[in-house]
């Protein structure tokens, strides 16, 4: 039992942490329709901010550094400065990114969100030396002596403070003039107004006051959380989890359930330690927790989740059905193997990489662009192939190209099952449960020491009808004849995928996209056309994932971490989500793409991608939703309406 105790206090750091995530984010939602999944990065920004100021006493900026001690800071100043301007970035936050999008489809509201994310979480390792650093103690050492163990007190301090930030959240909604004002707003924005009252000042105090709560708890968790360059950024999904088991209405809920769910995570810990605890639960399963959470609240609350936004919030970027199929196809295919022939060395690597990013770029054209489902999962389901095909070669033995259809085969399975809760919702909340399951399977499974071996999953090359088709020969990175067999594999499934996007099942997956109760009343299985987007989409990352593994010959848990999933996201959105040509475009800026290349080799500036991925993902967002490659088809549509006009005068 004394154990038992000792495990559930150390719950409350992690649990004071989400609990703090989840009200802010239920008072972000209300404020202003978004579902922020960068306020773990304010939390981490705040973080490192505080830990510098102890440590140089420089108060570091996104953009450049002010010196303001000759030395170490006192503790308390440090933290001060740091929720301030921890609290200053949520408020440009507001102001720059979301502010513009008030109102906007909830696909931009997420990417821009997403970005947002992935910019302050690339900008700490920049602007910060994470190497050895530490959190200094700001809080007592003392224990307190409970049934036979001792207890930190600073623990009990910790989520003493959450607790009062969440009370002072339910405390403003409920009984001051601004926090009932800022609940008006949310029910009738116009109404509102007429009023007098103004959502977007309403709405930078709710920024404001999130951003500092969340800095605050987030520094005194630090010394016994860890300090991580990225791992704050994750812990949004926790909060998102206790957020929907809220309704995204209820702060006191929200913070209780992510004080509940650091505590489970925490006796999850212990419980790994009895005998006979299974080898493979022993690591990750607490990462879990927070994905069957989201899926529970989702589906089972999720006809009360509140939605907001004007009438038409769900639309999406234009689309406009494939055509001229042939031809493209072959310009496309001829630039690839021109490329290919051009190349050598990392140029050539990160061509072919270009290419097969380009491919699991077209699953979320497929997903998100055509049949309007958010997914956040597009690399956990490229990495389920890839792993798959380190067993189907190394310890199956299963021959080229039997191996790539049985591993993009149960990535499709695993697809439908992360699809399935989007027989009830859709929009931000399914991004919620598809990043949930990308971050389970991810722990659970890729970095699971007792799946995956230390030395990574090591893959056999490929070889048809004798032929040698292995990825490297001497000091070349990719052979010519690996790099014709991607050319060949990719250009034969867009081939596919074009001609069904063309066809009477793109036409359904508009249909559901445009409104899925009209969809149904015209006779189409909203159901079964949900599921059969999600089973393609999977299918074609499952496939992207295996031509990872080969060109490798290994793989890691790192090979397909979230991060680089989100990155696939933003660089799909920015080409042009509901288009192939975005595809292709995504594909030549994806990491480790031609772009990274470029950015790497010729300038040195291959640290910088994430964050310039980022800002151009955000700016993207604000202020050109339909993409690169949606801009152009515009300007070519408007471009040939006036040379018609012309010809006709």
């Amino acid at each position: 039992m004394d154990q038992v105790l000792l495990f559930l206090t150390l719950g409350f750091a992690a649990g004071a942490v989400y609990a703090v995530i989840a009200t802010s984010i239920v008072a972000l939602h209300v404020a202003t329709g978004v579902l922020n999944f960068a306020q773990g990065s304010l939390a981490l920004w705040g973080v490192w901010v505080v830990a510098e100021l102890r440590r140089s006493g420089t108060l570091v900026l996104p953009v450049g550094s002010v010196p303001l001690a000759d030395g170490p800071m006192s503790a308390w100043t440090a933290v001060a400065l740091g929720v301030l301007s921890t609290a200053a970035l949520a408020f440009a936050a507001h102001w720059l990114v979301f502010r513009p999008l008030r109102g906007a489809p909830p696909l931009s509201q997420v990417v821009a969100s997403v970005g947002l994310m992935l910019a302050i979480g690339s900008l700490v390792p920049l602007r910060f030396r994470t190497d050895g650093a530490l959190a200094a103690p700001l809080l007592t050492d003392r224990t307190l002596g409970v049934a036979g163990t001792r207890l930190n007190v600073s623990d009990l301090i910790l989520l003493a403070v959450a607790l009062t930030a969440t009370v002072a959240f339910a405390v403003y909604f409920r009984r001051t003039r601004w926090g009932v004002a800022t609940r008006a707003c949310a029910e009738d924005e116009r109404a509102a107004r007429l009023t007098g009252l103004s959502p977007d000042r309403l709405a930078a105090v709710a920024w404001l006051c999130t951003g500092a709560a969340t800095a605050l708890v987030a520094v005194l968790a630090a010394p016994t959380v860890g300090l991580d360059p990225i791992g704050y950024m994750f812990y949004v999904l926790p909060g998102l989890a206790a957020a929907l088991l809220a309704r995204l209405t209820s702060v006191m809920t929200a913070g209780l359930a992510g004080v509940g769910i650091g505590c489970f995570q925490s006796l999850l810990l212990l419980a790994s330690t009895v005998d006979g605890w299974p080898a493979w639960a022993q690591a990750g399963l607490g990462d879990a927790v927070p994905f069957v959470l989201v899926v529970v609240a989702l589906v089972v609350l999720g006809r009360g989740i509140p939605a907001r936004g004007a009438p038409g919030a769900d639309r999406m970027p234009a689309v406009a059905l494939p055509r001229r199929r042939l031809r493209a196809g072959l310009l496309l295919t001829g630039a690839a193997a021109a490329a290919i022939a051009l190349t050598s060395g990392s140029w050539r690597f990160g061509v072919v990489t270009s290419i097969i990013m380009a491919l699991i770029a077209l699953s979320l054209v497929v997903l998100t662009g055509y049949l309007g489902q958010i997914s956040l999962a597009s690399m956990a389901f490229a990495g389920t192939g890839g792993f798959v095909l380190s067993r189907a070669t190394v310890a199956w033995g299963l021959p080229f190209p039997l191996t790539i259809l049985v591993s993009a085969g149960v990535a499709t399975l695993v697809g439908v099952a992360v699809g399935l809760p989007a027989l009830r919702i859709r929009g931000a909340q399914l991004a919620v449960v598809t990043l949930a399951g990308a971050i389970a399977i991810q722990q659970l499974v890729f970095a699971n020491p007792a799946l995956t071996p230390f030395e990574g999953n090591l893959i056999d090359g490929p070889t048809l009808l004798g032929w040698n088709l292995e990825v490297r020969r001497g000091t070349d990175l990719t052979t010519t004849a690996f790099a014709g067999t991607v050319v060949v594999v990719v250009g034969v499934l867009a081939a596919a995928v074009a001609r069904l996007l063309a066809g009477t099942t793109g036409q359904a997956f508009l249909a559901v996209r445009a409104n899925e109760r009209a969809a149904a009343a015209a006779g189409i299985d909203v159901a079964r056309t949900k599921l059969a987007g999600f089973a393609v989409a999977a299918f074609l990352a499952g496939v992207g994932g295996c031509l990872i593994g080969y060109s490798r010959s290994q793989l890691s848990a790192e090979s397909f971490n979230v991060i680089v999933g989100l990155g696939v996201l933003c660089m799909t959105y920015v080409g042009g989500i509901t288009r192939i040509g975005g595809a292709v475009i995504a594909g030549l800026v994806a990491p480790l793409g031609v772009l990274y290349t470029l950015l790497n080799t010729t300038f040195g500036l291959g640290r910088y991608y994430t964050l310039i991925a980022a800002c151009a993902l955000v700016v993207t967002a604000v202020l050109n939703p339909s993409g690169i490659a949606g801009s152009l088809h515009r300007r070519k549509v408007i471009a040939g309406h006036l040379h018609r006009r012309k010809v006709a005068a």
